[in-house]
């Protein structure tokens, strides 16, 4: 059976997908070294879902005139 061919994450050089290479599924130790380098300079970001007491908080709360009338729209009901 053939192993799989994939590309270095870092290099996008082509190789076969073999448990001999320490540095899988990188190349090499310098491109294994140069994604972990990335990821300590904040370079990749996970993103973060809101959660409910982002909202809550008031911080992300966009300023409301809570005392001026209501906007009354034709899909508004009266």
């Amino acid at each position: 059976m053939t192993k799989p061919q994939v590309k270095c994450p870092t290099c996008q050089k082509k190789q076969t997908w073999s448990t001999d290479n320490p540095f899988r599924p990188f190349c090499s130790e310098r491109c294994k070294l140069i994604d972990l380098g990335a990821w300590a300079n904040e370079e990749y970001q996970i993103p973060e879902s809101k959660s409910a007491s982002d909202y809550s908080s008031g911080e992300n709360e966009e300023h409301v005139d809570r005392d001026g009338p209501i906007p009354q729209g034709p899909d508004t009901m009266h």
